[in-house]
């Protein structure tokens, strides 16, 4: 199962963004196909509250615009929302001990052990901080 991270989910959400149309229509892609997908929960958490970040958009997504976004991504049959799990605590001190993340990357340690622990093969990324995170493949599809 491919994953998508924050980061795409924003890129192909505003339409001012360089990467955008090349990250609306991989989304696309995957949403299309048959293939499960997922988005981790932290990820979109971070997509709403990047979006309406008045610091980060002019102007920023209004909570309806994300809304209407949101559901055409949840109206996917294929796509798969991945959440932490009962053993999310073991996994997640494993991808911390491992990686040796601290403060501000545990945000992303934990994105990649909700990924781990849902059987995601690869993580769909433009953070090029995830590679640390072993037992999880990460890349980027914005880039060839």
């Amino acid at each position: 199962m491919i994953a998508v991270d924050t980061n795409i989910l924003v890129y192909a959400h505003r339409e001012e963004l360089a990467f955008h149309e090349l990250a609306f229509a991989t989304l696309q892609r995957v949403a299309n196909s048959n293939a499960p997908w997922g988005i981790p929960w932290p990820c979109v958490h971070e997509f709403v509250a990047t979006v309406t970040n008045p610091r980060a958009f002019n102007p920023p997504s209004t909570l309806t615009q994300v809304k209407r976004q949101l559901d055409e991504w949840f109206a996917c049959p294929s796509l798969q929302m991945l959440t932490t799990t009962n053993d999310h605590w073991h996994t997640l001190h494993e991808v911390l001990t491992r990686s040796g993340a601290v403060g501000g990357a545990v945000h992303d340690a934990r994105i990649a052990a909700i990924c781990i622990e849902n059987g995601v093969k690869e993580l769909w990324t433009a953070d090029r901080d995830f590679a640390k995170f072993k037992g999880l493949k990460s890349s980027n599809p914005l880039v060839s």
